[in-house]
Order: C-alpha cells, then structure tokens, then sequence
C-alpha cells in the first residue's frame, strides 16, 4: 500500500513527459492515488488524454486558469465524478517571452507584468477556492511550484521571479485561510529542469551548467525526485508541515559561490 493510497489528486499543468506534473503525476500513480488532470487550450488535449490514460485516468478536463468559469466546471466535475478531493497540484507558470530576454526594466510592460502574476500567481488562488469546498473534513493538501528566482535575481528570469514571489506569498496567505479546515498549503521550489516553460528563459542551458557546478551536489536535479517530494508532502506523513517552501534544488539555493568558483579567482 503506497503513502497515497485512497487519495484522489487533480493535477494542473501536464504539458508533456517532461514537464515537472509529469513526474509528481509518476510518483503519485506509483503511491497508489487515483488521478485527474487538465489541459490547456484543444493543442494539447489529445497530449494530456494519452498521458493520462498511462497513468489509469480517465479524467482530463478543459481549464484556461484564467477563465474562472472554466475552474469552476473542472470542480463541479470532480464532484460530479467523485463527491471530493484530497489533493490539487498546481505546476502553471508563464510570462510573454518577450519579458524573459533582456534588462529587466528595459522589458517588463504593464501587460506582461499582469499576465505573469494572474497566470502564475493568481491561478492558484483561483484554483484553491474551487478545490476547498471538496477538501473539506478530508485532511486536504493543497501543493505549488515555485523557483529560487523569487529570492534571488537571476538574468532574464525578470518578472517571472515577482509573480513566483507572490506565488510563495500566496502559499503562506492559503495556508492560514485553509488550516482551520485541515487544509495544508506548502511549494517546492524545484531547481532548473529543462521543460517546455524553462525553454522560453533565454540562455537556459547556461543556467543549467550553473546550477549543476555550485549546487552542493555537483548535478541538477529530476522531475523524479520533485515528484517524490510532492508525494510525500501530499502525504498523511506530512501532516504537520504547512505554509512551507521545500527546495528540491542539489542544495544550490544555500550556495553563494562554489569551491570550483574559488579557485578560478584565485587563478586570475
């Protein structure tokens, strides 16, 4: 019997195999939950259906994270379908390219600062006020991704690093709105993985290199080893940790400089 066993689990934001949803989708399968998901838009339909049918789903739902009544229909389908819910994931984030390559100033609009924080930080509020009315009396997790760009500049990641500030800011806000309810509110902040999203940050593999070099263990990371700390936070295991940031990022984010950076200073 895995951690989840008998839980049931929406998961938001599948966009392929190798998106981070992909593999908490993986990890919560494995750990026996029952799965239901959604897609962005008819371009990814036929994608997320065949995914989902891998992971013994027949549930995948419509859900522009913008529309709120397209999430209210996602949830009076899952309670249709299956009367509650014990888990929402939430792994959305996007800003117009256009704001993810340059001088941060020199490129954020007032249209893309809005579209980044509405579709990467607002659509978690939006998607938790669907979901905890299902959570109720069931110990209900509620769980999002955020990225170490919130706390730390970093070349082009621009206004993407404010909306997963308010992102994260959100985590610590739900959670004292949901505890109450037994409702718990935690992020992972993954390190970089190379994803549809991450494709649209300029110079990404430089980033990964980065990464990869001062990070504690010298590699970055797997939406595997995401997904296994997702199962465990959405877990009855986990039942005391809420409005916490869990970094599943090789230790990098404790890292100011590594040993090899040193010394290539001292070589100059």
């Amino acid at each position: 019997m895995g951690m989840l066993t008998g839980k049931r689990a929406l998961i938001v934001g599948v966009a392929s195999k190798l998106s981070i949803a992909a593999g908490i989708a993986e990890a919560f399968q494995r750990e026996g939950a029952e799965l239901a998901f959604t897609y962005q838009g008819e371009k990814l339909k036929d994608r997320v259906e065949k995914m989902a049918a891998g992971w013994g789903s027949d549930i995948c739902l419509p859900c522009d994270v913008t529309s709120d009544e397209e999430i209210a229909a996602v949830f009076a389908e899952l309670e249709k379908r299956w009367g509650h819910l014990d888990i929402l994931v939430h792994s959305v984030g996007y800003a117009p390219a256009q704001e993810l390559d340059g001088d941060y100033l020199e490129v954020t609009t007032r249209e893309g600062f809005a579209i980044a924080h509405d579709i990467s930080a607002y659509s978690f509020v939006a998607l938790a006020k669907g979901a905890k009315p299902l959570m109720e009396g069931r110990s209900g997790s509620m769980l999002t991704l955020t990225y170490h760009g919130s706390q730390q500049t970093l070349p082009n990641y621009n206004v993407m690093g404010l909306a997963k500030a308010s992102l994260e800011a959100s985590v610590r806000y739900l959670a004292g709105s949901c505890g109450k309810d037994g409702i718990r509110v935690n992020s992972i902040s993954a390190g970089p993985i190379r994803t549809l999203a991450a494709s649209g940050i300029k110079s990404f593999r430089r980033m990964l290199k980065r990464n990869a070099d001062r990070a504690p263990l010298h590699r970055n990371i797997t939406i595997e080893e995401v997904g296994n700390t997702a199962a465990f936070l959405c877990s009855d295991m986990a039942s005391g940790i809420s409005a916490q940031n869990i970094y599943v990022d090789g230790g990098f984010n404790t890292c100011a400089m590594s040993i090899e950076e040193m010394e290539e200073g001292n070589a100059e």
